[in-house]
């Protein structure tokens, strides 16, 4: 299996990664949907399947030859225990608070990302990525307006579950400097295979014929997403892409009203104003970073 380049190139990695989180707000909005008849654990259960599948029919065997040999086996089965813990710590957390904090909470992932990129993946946060990651959660702050945010269980687990997709992130970004995307995939969606299939013995449900086809096609967007933020990570530094999660707020609130009708209020549209303005900012320092670098001087 060809192994994963290390030519990076942030403009890329900035569209990549607008894609992966335009499809994991799809992906999120249909959970919702589902997990209102069927156990959360089912629902992430076939998930899993249908990517760990999908994984294994376009790569066959030299993806499984590689999954055995990789030398970075343990950091593989690490990013996949710590996304799983996540996602328990997250839902465990959502039964107690308002949407608002919640995701207010959760938006400090990207600032965490960026702080831990400097000692544990050596990278430069300029201040353009800087300035990018604060406009954006002031963004998201704005727009959901956590008022009477107190310190409680829920809310720490909120935080840790935040702390660790950034954790999770730094490793994405590690191991995609020698492996494939599709190699994280298979490791990431296999943990959760194994986790999610012995909790489904207890909570199983029939679904019905539509609720296949939804529990299908969330593995196809869910697949297709992951995919899309892998490359996305192989091609932009984490700092950049700490900024460019900001925009899955504008697609929640957008399928929020196209499903559900929920009206936003308008300090909803100021702030993602906001955050089209961290966005385009990062994009457009970026870009002329990369002008600069391709200029020999002289």
């Amino acid at each position: 299996m060809r192994r994963a380049s290390s030519i990076e190139s942030p403009t890329i990695g900035i569209g990549l990664g607008v894609l992966a989180y335009a499809l994991f707000s799809t992906h999120d909005a249909t959970i919702k949907w589902l997990v209102a008849t069927l156990p959360a654990w089912q629902v992430l259960f076939f998930r899993s399947l249908t990517i760990v599948i999908a994984c294994v029919a376009i790569g066959r065997t030299r993806l499984l030859t590689r999954a055995v040999t990789t030398p970075l086996k343990a950091g593989l089965l690490l990013r996949g225990v710590v996304t799983l813990v996540a996602w328990l710590c997250y839902y465990t957390a959502a039964r107690s608070l308002p949407l608002a904090q919640m995701l207010t909470l959760y938006f400090s992932c990207p600032m965490i990302v960026t702080l831990l990129a400097v000692p544990l993946l050596g990278e430069r946060i300029t201040r353009a990525r800087g300035t990018a990651v604060l406009v954006g959660f002031a963004g998201v702050v704005l727009a959901t307006n956590p008022i009477d945010l107190h310190w409680s269980l829920p809310t720490l687990l909120i935080l840790s579950a935040a702390a660790m997709w950034a954790y999770g992130i730094i490793l994405m970004r590690q191991i995609a400097r020698r492996e494939s995307s599709m190699l994280q995939m298979l490791y990431t969606n296999g943990v959760f295979l194994v986790a999610t299939g012995v909790a489904c013995v207890f909570t199983w449900q029939m679904p019905t014929w539509f609720d296949a086809a939804l529990l299908l096609g969330i593995g196809v967007v869910g697949g297709l997403a992951q995919y899309a933020l892998f490359e996305g990570c192989r091609h932009a530094p984490a700092s950049v892409m700490a900024t460019v999660e900001y925009t899955a707020l504008i697609w929640a609130f957008i399928l929020g009203y196209l499903i559900w009708g929920d009206i936003p209020v308008p300090a909803v549209f100021m702030g993602a104003a906001l955050i089209l303005l961290a966005g385009m900012l990062l994009l457009l320092m970026e870009r002329r970073a990369a002008r600069l670098v391709a200029v020999p001087e002289g």
